[in-house]
């Protein structure tokens, strides 16, 4: 049985997820902003977390939750947003000083989408802290990516993967999404708890379980660097 977080367990793929890896028997920490919209996930045995990651205290908050339950096997970094000042805070520096500051597990899950594609590898001008929207959804899914890679790089003992889950429908994707929802877990929730070869591999990119090339950039040691100094920059904590 392993410990998993799973975070913006409360709605869409990030509950889909929890429900999934509960009924596998394992333990499941479960984050969202609000502790009531948990609670079902509470009564089936999962630990909850809350803090909204859209600010730099409250994710703060949410790891020093997370590390007084102790050492966790896997973290999926499944919370985000799609549009709003919010994206980059949430989808870029929550899963950062999450990364930075929750105790190191053997796995690391970063949930992107092919959209980072046609992301901007471009740091100049950015506002972390969401006061001014200055980037958008591909770009944030990019430097996420990008995030995952040098994550991978920097702690080569951990098993560390970026995933595509598709565009499916759920409320962020909206209803005439074309995905399969039934498709859109079990990636993730196979490299939190396989022991396949497969999955204690590092560094991926993975669409259904299949491997896929990522955006050149994602790759580029440079650009990792930059970001990863920006990010320090911006809370004040240095990735290990």
């Amino acid at each position: 049985m392993a410990r998993i977080l799973v975070t913006g367990s409360t709605q869409g793929l990030g509950r889909l997820t929890a429900e999934a890896l509960l009924a596998d028997g394992h333990h499941v920490v479960a984050h969202g902003r609000d502790a009531g919209r948990l609670d079902d996930l509470a009564a089936r045995g999962a630990d909850v977390v809350t803090g909204d990651l859209a600010d730099l205290e409250q994710t703060r908050g949410v790891a020093a939750q997370v590390n007084r339950l102790g050492r966790l096997d896997a973290v999926i970094h499944n919370a985000g947003v799609m549009t709003g000042p919010t994206v980059l805070p949430v989808n870029v520096v929550a899963p950062y000083l999450l990364t930075a500051l929750v105790t190191r597990p053997a796995r690391l899950i970063y949930l992107s989408s092919g959209m980072h594609r046609g992301g901007r590898a471009e740091l100049a001008g950015l506002d972390w802290s969401g006061i001014r929207p200055t980037a958008s959804y591909s770009d944030s899914k990019l430097l996420l990516t990008t995030l995952a890679a040098a994550v991978a790089r920097r702690w080569p003992e951990v098993h560390v993967h970026a995933v595509d889950p598709g565009w499916v429908p759920t409320r962020m994707g909206g209803a005439g999404a074309p995905g399969d929802l039934r498709l859109a877990t079990p990636t993730q929730t196979w490299l939190a708890t396989a022991e396949e070869p497969e999955a204690l591999t590092t560094d991926g990119y993975w669409y259904h379980r299949r491997r896929l090339d990522r955006h050149p950039m994602a790759g580029d040691r440079d650009f990792q660097d930059r970001l990863l100094e920006a990010l320090a920059g911006h809370t004040g904590t240095p990735l290990a």
